[in-house]
């Protein structure tokens, strides 16, 4: 029976996941059919991580949470992360974005998959629009967009967020 239930939790867990991986390459035709500027941090990145569906909201105390891909070597998936934020001050309503972290170097995305990556309490994603992505550049080691897709809140703060990562 204990069998049974683990081979049931693995086969929905990997339903999860082919989900997430499907939404997580849907994800980059739109961010590259949006800004074509990334085309040179998905060529050129030591690896990223793709958060397809993150989910933003809160009056005053808000939140955020979503599950993504991580890529190295030019697109190659090796893992699956998640994220997780609370934060405290002015913000209201909700929205759906689709969230990119580019790592400049393996040094940057080995700190990513050891667990030793949050972004500080000020950090800010690009947000995307039309040609924005051509001027971006790395800021301590990785490069971080964001793309709304659903809703309206004024925050494109990623200040906070902390992350977890899971090798397949």
């Amino acid at each position: 029976m204990v069998f049974l239930f683990f081979v049931g939790n693995l086969e929905a867990q990997n339903k999860k996941d082919k989900k997430i991986m499907k939404d997580a390459v849907k994800a980059k035709k739109t961010l590259l059919k949006t800004s074509p500027g990334l085309e040179r941090f998905f060529d050129d990145s030591a690896g990223y991580v793709i958060f397809p569906n993150v989910g933003k909201g809160g009056f005053i105390i808000g939140g955020a949470s979503g599950n993504g891909v991580v890529y190295e070597n030019g697109g190659e998936a090796i893992g699956m992360a998640d994220l997780k934020k609370i934060n405290v001050g002015f913000q209201a309503g909700g929205q759906s974005i689709i969230e990119v972290i580019f790592f400049e170097t393996d040094v940057d995305l080995d700190r990513f998959k050891e667990g030793k990556f949050a972004f500080e309490a000020s950090a800010s994603a690009v947000a995307l629009k039309s040609g924005i992505a051509a001027n971006a550049k790395y800021v301590e080691g990785v490069a971080v967009f964001a793309l709304p897709k659903a809703g309206l809140m004024a925050d494109v703060s990623v200040g906070g967020q902390k992350f977890g990562y899971s090798p397949f």
